[in-house]
């Protein structure tokens, strides 16, 4: 390993324990000074396109394997996640009387696929990975159909939806990128593998503008209406964690697959949620997203630090 590459995995690895401290501050920089970065908002959708690049270079067509191995697990886990987390948004939204822009970003965030960031956790708490990634990459290529479909059948005739609008712009700005990178990660292996190692960096940076575009965009609403959005949300993915492990125990399944459908439940990709909300909606319904990226990683980091240190084979029939 030459020196640069060293250094660039020492940094990999400081901004991702940092990641949630880092995405924090954005938001409170953009709140201390929204006009900074209030006119950033159109830029969200690019930089979610970014985003959604590397993601595509980091898959391969093995990561699909299990979709012929096991597509039982597969199935139920997809199914977790695209039932759970859009109800949970909707039935929380109702609970704590949410306006209808932020009622909107919670059906929205969890309408999403899986987060990106879902895999690393679900390695670091022992858990089925294989599931993850298959998970994550056949949700996000469902999500042009089961977005739009779930958002409109959620909202009713509470908001305007256009639901072909939001498909096409999730075919442009999340599954053309995703496809892209594959693509190149067949195509360039050689220079795709050089790059590796910047993708992680790259993705934080463009989480953390979008996190900074849209608290600045609706600072005023963050302000009036924060503490029950930040419950809101932790209600959200705690109990999204919850189900789905809950999902995977009463199907019997593995403990490292109930773990891997936990995790790929509970975290969304709220990067997405924020783009729609802003294109579709307003500043405001994009709160909820911007608030669940700061807060599904570090719920994500504690799950994933306390099942490191239960070894799947020791609990394997436990209710680990």
């Amino acid at each position: 390993m030459s020196h640069s590459e060293s250094t660039l995995t020492r940094i990999n690895g400081v901004v991702g324990r940092w990641f949630a401290l880092i995405v924090l501050l954005a938001g409170a920089l953009a709140l201390a000074t929204p006009s900074t970065f209030s006119g950033w908002s159109p830029a969200v959708p690019w930089f979610l396109t970014v985003i959604m690049l590397g993601m595509g270079m980091t898959m391969r067509p093995g990561d699909f394997a299990i979709i012929g191995r096991r597509p039982w697990a597969l199935l139920l886990g997809i199914a977790a996640q695209y039932t759970i987390m859009p109800l949970l948004g909707f039935g929380i939204a109702h609970l704590l009387g949410l306006s209808a822009m932020l009622t909107a970003g919670m059906i929205l965030v969890g309408a999403a696929p899986g987060g990106t960031a879902s895999n690393v956790m679900v390695f670091l708490a022992k858990g089925d990975t294989a599931l993850s990634v298959a998970m994550t990459s056949v949700s996000t290529l469902l999500a042009p159909v089961l977005t739009p479909l779930l958002v409109l059948t959620l909202l009713g005739e509470s908001l305007p939806v256009d639901g072909w609008a939001m498909f096409r712009s999730i075919l442009q700005v999340v599954l053309v990128p995703v496809v892209a990178g594959l693509l190149l990660r067949l195509l360039l292996p050689r220079v795709v593998e050089k790059c590796l190692d910047v993708l992680p960096l790259i993705s934080v940076a463009g989480i953390t503008a979008v996190v900074l575009a849209v608290v600045a965009g609706s600072a005023a609403t963050l302000l009036e209406v924060g503490l029950v959005l930040v419950l809101a949300v932790v209600l959200h993915n705690v109990c999204g964690l919850t189900l789905g492990y809950g999902v995977g125990k009463l199907a019997r399944m593995p403990v490292a697959s109930r773990r891997a459908i936990s995790i790929e439940v509970g975290m969304q990709n709220s990067g997405l949620a924020a783009s729609l909300a802003t294109l579709y909606f307003a500043p405001a319904a994009a709160l909820p997203a911007a608030i669940f990226s700061v807060w599904h990683n570090v719920s994500g980091a504690v799950i994933a630090g306390f099942w490191s240190r239960r070894p799947v084979q020791e609990n394997e029939l436990q209710d680990a």
